[in-house]
């Protein structure tokens, strides 16, 4: 069980963003966003935005680095992905 955060290397609002999941349920990812000051409207569906100038407060807190292709393979596998499609209502 982990708390798991890839590189911030996503574009939007003039900085760079990364992602924060949990491989395990929703509510570790929430707590852990929660104790990080994280609000909530950075949640979308399965993880929380960060902004690249958190990362390496989020590793000390005790975020697990990952990969991108590791990050979503995990989140996948704990049965927690919401696929964009469904995020689109569609």
């Amino acid at each position: 069980m982990a708390v798991l955060i890839d590189e911030p290397v996503w574009p939007a609002h003039g900085r760079l963003w990364g992602h924060l999941v949990s491989d395990s349920s929703l509510a570790e990812l929430h707590a852990f966003a929660r104790a990080a000051g994280i609000p909530e409207r950075g949640f979308d569906h399965d993880h929380y935005d960060y902004p690249e100038e958190r990362y390496d407060a989020l590793v000390a807190q005790g975020a697990v680095p990952v990969s991108g292709k590791e990050l979503v393979a995990r989140l996948s596998a704990a049965g927690l992905r919401v696929s964009q499609r469904a995020k689109r209502g569609l």
